[in-house]
């Protein structure tokens, strides 16, 4: 009997899973466009019409019908913060996505109600004055009236922090505290700090004293770590190349990830870096992880992909755009030439956070004097994360040493302050994306999420696409934006490029990974201010089924609860979605960021958007196991 137009076959090869009825895009040229595809064993087996996976349906296959929604690669974050993410996840309240300030503090009033005595309630990354209708940070003393006896801790950018009184003397700030190297505690008229703390330009005061906040441990960081995946999932993330960072120490801050693999708990593979954590010790810790890993280590879901995003710490700049560019130390390279030689004498790649052109130029001047030795064969991947600021002559130059880049959305937080201090010209070309293309550079993008950036990977595309901020300002004219193609290309085959997996990663072809994304809305026709708001309503990995929404809500693996029970995961969930586009004729929710309620804007809503009707009748089932 033919169920959902296929008709079952009882065969030696049959599907583990089955999507049809779907506009494709494979990312592959061989064949752009397909209407289905049949996974086994986690990998994709036949790529074409209903027709030709019809004979892969058997007993147990499950079909899903894609009710004609466009189905895209995984897409793979190429510079995400994901291990030290997932080990807060289920702490912090996430203030993505939020559209006003007021919402914001409302969300904050309500979890320091409810976070017990001696935890934190901590903002950290995702978003930026400029996207709130107020277009200002909280203040001080509206973080005191919301929360006069719980820790608050509210992370701005690169470039600042804001702290009510209980947060003040949590962290053990006093009028005789002595401002960090690179940092500022803002002080009032008698001394005593005012709640404000001032990266000039190191956030290294910002994250030091995050540190200093209660951290979850053993199983707890695992169901954190879970739980932030299956957000990541949520966007139809599949993949991530993690970029390490400061605070994050090997092993020991890698250990959830590693158990998590062992016990096959991941829903998202993961590529990871190796950052040298303590000043004047880099060469030592590098010697040692190469003596006990070698890049690739590993599998398909955890794999070790080389050193970075910092090498050595001098050789570091900041990202702080409300500062000057900050004057590096004048004989950072010797120190940073040994890094490197090491690395390279031993197969290593490696990716280096690079700001602007002056810290790219320096470095590029080292590579090209091992280069000169025959150190820089080819095939030893390596990289150059960020620059905004880089020039056209520094790009030719990576490119004739067979590097690549990986470009990050950090000025759709940030852009309003690169404009104040380097101008419109600066801006239009922050950074140059066309012109890495144009040189036939592989170009990798991501988020950098989640200190500075959201992690929702269609506000980078948004960015990419438009050269638009959250604040809706035009920075990057036509010129230097990429079409809808060349963006999705950047968050997926190029990820897989940078981790030497292009031959299994990032398109939808016959032998290739089963990932996947069945999305909301058709990103190839959707309005383009609407690309933010795409979320996947199906998510398969390894032809698992990582994350399920809508008609397919239940059809993913099941997770523990959020915990701890106050975790402001657990009440607000992660990324606030903006409410649906509003339909000619339709009523509107008039408040600011407030959900769609009225039982008939949802009817219409739902099928604007192509989903069934909520009736009282038993519901089209879009899943079938045969």
């Amino acid at each position: 009997m033919p169920v959902g137009g296929l008709v079952p076959h009882a065969t030696d090869d049959a599907a583990d899973l089955v999507v049809r009825n779907a506009k494709i895009h494979t990312g592959d040229p061989g064949r752009p466009h397909a209407q289905a595809l049949a996974v086994r064993d986690g990998a994709i087996t036949v790529v074409g019409d209903d027709k030709d996976v019809a004979p892969r349906v058997g007993p147990g296959t499950k079909v899903v019908d894609a009710l004609g929604r466009r189905v895209v690669p995984g897409l793979n974050d190429a510079h995400l913060h994901v291990i030290r993410g997932g080990l807060n996840y289920v702490l912090e309240l996430r203030w993505d996505g939020v559209r006003s300030l007021r919402q914001g503090l409302a969300m904050l009033r309500e979890q320091a109600a409810r976070t017990p005595k001696g935890q934190w309630v901590r903002v950290v990354g995702g978003w930026s004055a400029e996207q709130f209708a107020e277009r200002r940070l909280p203040t001080v003393a509206e973080l005191n009236a919301a929360a006069p006896d719980t820790p608050v801790f509210v992370l701005h950018l690169y470039q600042s922090a804001v702290l009510n009184r209980a947060a003040l003397r949590a962290a053990g700030f006093t009028r005789d505290t002595p401002d960090p190297r690179g940092g500022q505690i803002v002080r009032g008229r008698d001394g005593e700090p005012t709640g404000m703390l001032l990266a000039a330009p190191s956030a290294l005061i910002l994250y030091s004293t995050l540190a200093k906040a209660p951290v979850l441990e053993g199983e707890d960081q695992k169901s954190s770590t879970r739980h932030f995946l299956r957000e990541l999932n949520r966007f139809g993330l599949t993949s991530a190349i993690d970029a390490a960072g400061g605070f994050q120490n090997f092993p020991g801050n890698y250990a959830t990830v590693i158990e998590l693999a062992k016990a096959g708990q991941l829903s998202m593979r993961i590529a990871y870096h190796l950052f040298p954590q303590t000043a004047g010790q880099e060469l030592d810790d590098l010697a040692r992880w190469i003596e006990t890993a070698r890049p690739e280590d590993g599998d398909a879901w955890l794999r070790l992909n080389g050193a970075g995003e910092n090498l050595t710490w001098a050789a570091a700049d900041f990202e702080n755009f409300s500062q000057p560019r900050p004057e590096l130390a004048p004989d950072y390279e010797a120190e940073f030439e040994k890094a490197v030689r090491l690395l390279m004498e031993n197969g290593w790649g490696f990716r280096l956070h690079a700001t602007y052109d002056e810290t790219i130029r320096r470095d590029l001047a080292v590579f090209e004097k091992l280069a000169a030795e025959g150190l820089f064969p080819a095939g030893n991947r390596w990289l150059f994360d960020h620059a905004e600021t880089v020039s056209a002559d520094s790009l030719d130059r990576v490119a004739a040493l067979g590097g690549a880049m990986s470009v990050q959305n950090r000025l759709s937080f940030q852009g309003e302050a690169f404009l104040r201090r380097y101008g419109p010209g600066a801006a239009a070309d922050a950074p140059p994306i066309r012109a890495m293309l144009d040189r036939g550079l592989t170009v990798a993008a991501g988020t950098d999420a989640t200190r500075v950036s959201t992690y929702n990977p269609w506000v980078a595309l948004h960015w990419l696409v438009s050269g638009r901020t959250v604040g809706d300002l035009a920075l990057r004219p036509p010129a230097n934006r990429v079409d809808r193609q060349t963006a999705l290309a950047m968050f997926t085959r190029a990820g897989a490029a940078l981790t030497g997996e292009s031959d299994v990663k990032g398109v939808l072809r016959p032998g290739c990974y089963a990932d996947l994304a069945v999305l909301s809305d058709d990103y190839f026709t959707v309005p383009e201010p609407r690309i933010a708001d795409i979320e996947s309503l199906l998510t398969v990995t390894g032809g698992r089924i990582v994350y399920a929404a809508a008609e397919y809500e239940g059809l993913d693996e099941e997770l523990p609860p959020v915990g701890p029970a106050w975790s402001p995961v657990a009440h607000f969930g992660g990324y606030q979605a903006r409410p649906p586009a509003p339909l000619p004729g339709a009523r509107q929710a008039e408040a600011l960021g407030e959900a769609v309620a009225e039982s008939e804007l949802h009817r219409e809503w739902r099928v604007a958007r192509g989903l069934a009707p909520e009736t009282a009748s038993t519901p089209f089932d879009p899943c079938f196991v045969l």
